[in-house]
């Protein structure tokens, strides 16, 4: 498989959140607006693309048996680095995120990534595939992020489009699987021509 179609699948054939319905968790719960969705996203790219690098790296070396675990705390470890990163840089956005930053651990996107592609392939390939899944994460999140801010608030991006109220129910968890279900819907559509 070349590298540019292992990038694209991430965003087209096998969008984590669209297609896959993978990382459903941290996707409805911390897409309230678009600037969440993004710092989210690259959040855990930079885990995936890491992780993956790291996993196709060492997957010779790790025993069969332990070899879940052993990928938990590799992962585990680069969402430290994140996690700490943002606590010290993007304090907003890190208070904002919550308790979501320190489960990118156990998402699946990047377990099964690093299960199903890393274990399996080059390192090149490895951080090409987390790369662009990752952004397709990412993209995915920004957008389910930013209908829900624009319905929800008449913002986008934490600016004010409009000086009314917005449909409080997009602000809300409701909002969020309703948002999803259309946004899912348009992409089966768009994939099917």
């Amino acid at each position: 498989m070349s590298n540019v179609k292992t990038f694209t699948n991430g965003f087209i054939k096998e969008n984590p959140v669209f297609i896959l319905l993978l990382g459903l968790c941290p996707t409805l719960g911390v897409t309230t607006s678009a600037i969440n969705g993004l710092g989210m996203g690259l959040a855990t790219t930079f885990v995936l693309f890491m992780a993956n690098m790291v996993v196709s790296m060492v997957k010779k070396g790790i025993p069969d048996k332990v070899r879940i675990p052993a990928y938990i705390v590799i992962i585990a470890s680069f969402v430290t680095i994140v996690d700490l990163a943002m606590a010290a840089y993007a304090f907003d956005l890190h208070r904002s995120l919550g308790l979501f930053i320190p489960l990118i651990v156990v998402n699946c996107v990047v377990l099964g990534r690093a299960e199903a592609f890393a274990s399996k392939n080059n390192v090149v390939s490895s951080m090409v595939d987390g790369l662009g899944m990752g952004l397709g994460f990412t993209f995915a999140l920004t957008l389910l992020g930013a209908v829900r801010e624009l319905l929800g608030s008449n913002a986008i991006f934490n600016i004010k489009l409009v000086e009314a109220d917005g449909m409080i129910v997009f602000v809300l968890a409701p909002g969020a699987f309703i948002a999803l279900a259309y946004l899912i819907a348009l992409m089966n559509k768009l994939s099917k021509k």
